[in-house]
């Protein structure tokens, strides 16, 4: 009787630290959010956000199903050109001073197989919300050698600007934008465990 009490004992115990909820945090070091659009048709300009936070909360250590919120600040925006991210943080796209941050809200998180996942949710850019879905690819959790328990992921995924309000559109002559309508997200994220 007292090895079934045990046994018991031990069962729930897996169960409840399989479904315990976990915090895990972006490691910004470690986490590049980037971005790319076609620039005259025949070259593409990429940049990326310098400043971002993110939480993400799991049962246990299972990302099936993860909630996730994200923030960047717009004004953090570089492509490596002044005159270029000036003009992105303007009214003719993000406008960073009257909305400062994009907001990303996750409404489901499903294995597809293996390592690979969709990842569906609300981006907010400037006053318009979105749903939109991510491919996400999943690189394994590990310990660092500091002892924190470490997860990688990589997601792409693309938005059409002019959803947002990202209105800007030269046309050249002989056809085809200035700044290509889609633009396509690469983030590599690492997540380092809180709780």
């Amino acid at each position: 009787m007292k090895a079934i009490y045990l046994f018991l004992f031990f069962a729930f115990g897996l169960a409840a630290s399989a479904n315990a909820q976990s915090t895990w945090v972006f490691d910004k070091s470690h986490t590049t959010i980037g971005f790319e659009v076609t620039h005259l048709v025949i070259t593409t300009v990429d940049g990326k956000f310098t400043a971002f936070d993110g939480t993400v909360q799991t049962k246990g250590d299972s990302f099936e199903g993860a909630s996730i919120e994200f923030t960047a600040d717009v004004a953090s925006l570089t492509t490596d050109n002044e005159k270029r991210d000036a003009h992105l943080r303007s009214d003719d796209f993000f406008n960073a001073e009257k909305y400062p941050k994009m907001i990303f809200k996750s409404v489901s998180m499903k294995k597809v197989a293996g390592s690979k996942y969709k990842l569906l949710g609300d981006l907010t850019i400037r006053d318009k919300t979105k749903r939109v879905e991510l491919d996400v690819v999943f690189n394994g959790t590990v310990k660092d050698p500091w002892g924190n328990t470490k997860a990688g992921f990589r997601l792409s995924g693309s938005i059409n600007r002019f959803d947002y309000d990202l209105k800007w559109n030269t046309m050249m002559e002989a056809g085809g934008a200035v700044v290509s309508k889609d633009v396509d997200f690469n983030i590599n994220v690492q997540l380092q465990k809180k709780s």
